[in-house]
């Protein structure tokens, strides 16, 4: 079939994640919260705060991930993605471990511990989006999120080292994050191409679900201060 002349080519599956990336952006700079620990000013009950609350996140959203995953079974590419996801979660719950060793939290402690709303919305609203959105769209939305995540994780397990004094055992939960991961690009790219190729996938909605998760971003660290 010959496509017209004045019909629009289907995007890439890289212009639409890059375009997801350049447009969900935050703003230049690290969040404040960040930006104090970066220069060793936030207290360390700020980093027991944020371990505390990892523990939390971390359960929620490897039950989200795990339902992308199978809501997405009849689409092998998409699955894929939130599959490597749920593996990813489960290798940072052990190395949150050793985060907690090094700043002194005891078992009963996670066990007493009261999360703050602020702390839990984002995977408050992931949950959300695992429930009913387009799992395409979801892979979307969450790749411009992991653009800031990563950056942040990688300015924090800097400032652990050189300013908290932690080895490099307790800022692993940090390096995972921080690091590069080709095959989840690759995943993500698969999946995106998936999603325009059946029609499923929705750029615009799915800028709307990630506005939505860099805004819980947001909260996330403004609630470790408050």
């Amino acid at each position: 079939m010959v496509r017209p002349a004045d019909a629009a080519p289907r995007p890439t599956a890289d212009a639409v994640l890059d375009a997801a990336v350049r447009a969900l952006a935050l703003d230049s700079g690290a969040h404040r919260t960040v930006a104090r620990i970066a220069a060793g000013r936030a207290p360390r009950a700020v980093l027991t705060t944020f371990a505390l609350e990892q523990h939390r996140v971390i359960a929620s959203d490897l039950l989200s991930f795990r339902h992308l995953t199978h809501r997405a079974d009849a689409d092998p590419p998409v699955a894929a993605f939130f599959e490597l996801l749920a593996d990813g979660e489960r290798v940072a719950l052990e190395r949150l471990a050793a985060l907690n060793g090094a700043l002194g939290i005891a078992p009963a402690a996670l066990d007493g511990y009261q999360p703050r709303p602020g702390c839990q919305a984002y995977p408050s609203y992931a949950a959300r989006l695992a429930l009913g959105a387009e799992p395409v769209d979801v892979v979307i939305a969450l790749t411009a999120n992991f653009a800031v995540w990563g950056a942040y994780c990688a300015t924090v397990g800097r400032a652990l080292r050189e300013h908290y004094g932690l080895p490099d055992a307790a800022c692993g939960f940090f390096d995972l994050f921080a690091t590069p991961s080709p095959e989840l690009d690759r995943r993500a790219l698969a999946a995106v191409a998936h999603g325009l190729e059946t029609g499923q996938a929705r750029p615009l909605e799915a800028h709307r679900h990630g506005r939505l998760l860099q805004a819980y971003e947001v909260m996330f660290w403004d609630a470790l201060e408050d």
